[in-house]
């Protein structure tokens, strides 16, 4: 017990300072979590934030597209997200004779407003706690490959009861780390469009250079509406659909805020690694974040250069860049924060003091005497295996996007598809890749990604047309890509179409160079996924039965589960941090440092003249911070991460005052480690949102739409 006693007293000496760590479940929200809450500032009761039976704050908040969160402002079904997250719909309605992406779009009318294919918001309807049922079927297994499927099968029946399809979409999913199941519902609305963006300058002002860096300033928001029929269900897209009527709609704030003042978000956060052992953070850093760094590096170079030459090519491909930057640069900061504070060590340290734990007992021993042995093993017999995946998908599955396309053709069954079918997948998947596809620059791309494989991945486990391109190219990936590409039919829409329309043809394409490149690739692919496997189920069974120990070890403490893409609240305070010795950031920032980084010189930091004159004038009104000047983004210490972006942040009064957009560079490693002296989530003010809409869009219309509180 002599050594469990340094760690129970650190406990103790920071449990004030890391009580609003956590992502929580709103229908799991304890007496702790309540009264941490109110003591921070928040006025309501419970079932205002959080209420299946009447309207609550929850139920404004969406899922916005496939990875963002959103909140519904208006009756009219008005949905506030960030401009990053609208980023592919925005680009996907752009050309260079419409330039959304650049100039911004303003529509004044509802008829004005630009539906978008494929964008689809989701309003949570439901929480159903279903461990019981899954439990009483797979607590008795003691194999971990059967227990999973089993979940996995009993899942898949009880969403199959409720009914999944276009308009419904139930999802089983594990808390805990596999030791509870709850299945959301949810109504998935297919008609959404645009409303307003503002143009890039302002939506995006700072680039890669500011993407995870404070001081901030940038207006991250974009403006859609949902659509729905006219009993107010969701529906797919007509012309004649009416705006839909959420069931809760927010107060939004022109008060503003104060240092130390209340902050809540509530979204959608992705996915975070709290439990992660010793062996898992250094796997992370080595071999996953080190390989993708350096694969993205090289790639996003090659498309930077075209798109700064070709506006054509700049539109095609920034969506596509957006999305490869912004976890390349979260990789280089999570390896630096992790390495910075010491991760490693104190998970290390974790370990030593739950191994001393489970010794004081038998019983323990028997439950979790086998967990740090499983988590060692599957970890450290992996660590190739997983570095070798990464090069293989990050240069191939992410990277040259004609092994891409040729996959997508490879996995059409065309003998036994039916017209209309393969139709449906030449409008709706291939169409849509060459929309956005440069040929030219892939196969630059293709001689870089085939170059740094042959590197960095053993001769073993290289695809195996790597042996015939070596002998015939002499190691000149370069060449090669040039071949491939002047033989190929796949940079041909009208080839690919006719080939998986005529059987024939379909069989003669098997002996394309690409064709013949993306099966190689898969194959390696697949047999490295064989290999993880070996390793996985060790991992699982070690994490569940780790998270299960650390819940009896502290049976007094709240442990959140790990986010996985489900609603969670986060609570927490507006405030300042101190990033290194002798330095300190204050917790807003105004329009004068848009005038400190403004560069007409920077296609990151130029801004239109016309928005320039506008924020001289200052004329912010209503909008402004009452000292002459306007807030542009603020800091709060919610705990967030990918998948929050667009989350709305609310005061105490639950009115909203702003949308999450970004991290703080210092704190990268929060995924596995929460930081409550650093971490900082940055968010765009509503009010600079609010402005841009009524002052640079002469929108008043949207404006109204709000329940403004001044």
């Amino acid at each position: 017990m002599r050594r469990l006693w340094p760690l129970l007293l650190l406990l103790i000496a920071v449990s004030s300072v890391r009580a609003d760590e956590g992502m929580w479940l709103l229908n799991e929200l304890n007496k702790q979590n309540l009264e941490r809450m109110k003591e921070l500032g928040f006025n309501l009761p419970y079932d205002s934030l959080h209420s299946e039976e009447q309207a609550s704050l929850s139920q404004a908040v969406v899922i916005f597209g496939g990875g963002c969160t959103g909140i519904a402002v208006s009756e009219e079904g008005l949905i506030f997200t960030n401009h990053h997250c609208g980023f592919g719909s925005i680009q996907s309605l752009s050309s260079v004779e419409h330039d959304y992406l650049k100039d911004g779009f303003v529509s004044q009318t509802k008829e004005a407003e630009l539906p978008v294919p494929g964008l689809s918001v989701k309003f949570l309807k439901k929480t159903i706690n279903v461990t019981d049922r899954i439990m009483a079927v797979i607590d008795t297994i003691t194999d971990e490959v059967a227990r999973i499927q089993a979940a996995d099968s009993i899942s898949n029946v009880l969403c199959d009861s409720v009914g999944n399809n276009a308009t419904q979409y139930a999802e089983v999913y594990p808390y805990y780390n596999n030791n509870v199941y709850y299945m959301q519902v949810y109504d998935v609305f297919n008609d959404v469009r645009l409303v307003f963006t503002p143009p890039s300058s302002v939506g995006k002002f700072g680039g890669d250079t500011d993407n995870w860096m404070w001081p901030r300033h940038t207006g991250d928001f974009s403006v859609f509406r949902v659509y729905a029929s006219e009993s107010n269900e969701p529906v797919e897209y007509a012309a004649g659909n009416k705006p839909y009527k959420p069931r809760y709609v927010p107060e939004v704030s022109l008060q503003g805020y104060q240092d130390k003042d209340y902050a809540m978000t509530i979204g959608f956060p992705g996915s975070t690694d709290r439990y992660l052992c010793s062996w898992g953070v250094q796997q992370r850093v080595e071999n996953s974040n080190k390989p993708r760094i350096e694969v993205r590096e090289i790639k996003q170079d090659i498309w930077k250069e075209a798109m700064q030459a070709s506006d054509a090519v700049r539109i095609k491909y920034a969506s596509k860049y957006q999305g490869s930057s912004n976890y390349w640069k979260n990789s280089i900061g999570m390896n630096r924060g992790l390495a910075n504070l010491n991760v490693f060590e104190r998970k290390q340290e974790q370990e030593k003091e739950f191994a001393a734990w489970v010794a004081q007992s038998p019983q323990r021993q028997e439950k979790y005497g086998e967990v740090l042995t499983l988590l060692e093993k599957g970890y450290t017999g992996s660590n190739e295996y997983r570095q070798i995946a990464t090069y293989l998908s990050e240069a191939f599955a992410g990277g040259a996007e004609i092994i891409k396309l040729a996959r997508m053709v490879q996995s059409v069954d065309v003998q036994n598809s039916t017209p209309e079918e393969i139709d449906y997948i030449l409008e709706n998947q291939i169409k849509d890749f060459f929309k956005d596809y440069e040929a030219s620059l892939d196969q630059k791309v293709l001689g870089a990604m085939m170059e740094v494989v042959k590197k960095r991945v053993p001769a073993q486990y290289l695809p195996d047309i790597y042996p015939s391109i070596d002998k015939k190219y002499k190691g000149d990936y370069a060449r090669y890509a040039a071949d491939l590409f002047k033989k190929t039919s796949f940079t041909s829409i009208d080839k690919v179409a006719e080939a998986l329309k005529n059987p024939a043809k379909y069989e003669k394409l098997k002996q394309d160079p690409a064709y013949k490149l993306s099966l190689s690739v898969l194959i390696s692919l697949f047999e490295m996924q064989q290999f993880l496997g070996e390793t996985q189920f060790d991992i699982a069974k070690g994490e569940r039965l780790y998270f299960a120990g650390l819940k009896e070890m502290y049976p007094d403490k709240a442990l959140s589960s790990d986010a996985n893409f489900t609603m969670r609240v986060s609570y927490g305070s507006v405030g300042g941090y101190q990033p290194y010795d002798a330095a300190w950031y204050t917790y807003y920032t105004t329009t004068k440092g848009v005038f400190e980084k403004e560069d007409p010189k920077s296609d990151e930091f130029w801004v239109q003249s016309e928005i320039l004159d506008l924020l001289k004038r200052k004329d912010f009104g209503q909008y402004g911070n009452g000292n002459g000047d306007m807030n542009l983004c603020f800091l709060s210490n919610n705990d967030i991460t990918g998948g929050n972006s667009g989350s709305p942040v609310f005061d105490k009064n639950a009115r909203l005052i702003g949308l999450a957009f970004d991290g703080n560079w210092e704190a990268m490693s929060g995924d596995i480690a929460f930081e409550p002296e650093l971490q900082r989530t940055i968010s765009v003010d509503i009010r600079y949102v609010l402005f841009m809409i009524d002052k640079w869009g002469k929108c008043p219309r949207l404006i109204n739409e709000l329940k403004l509180v001044k």
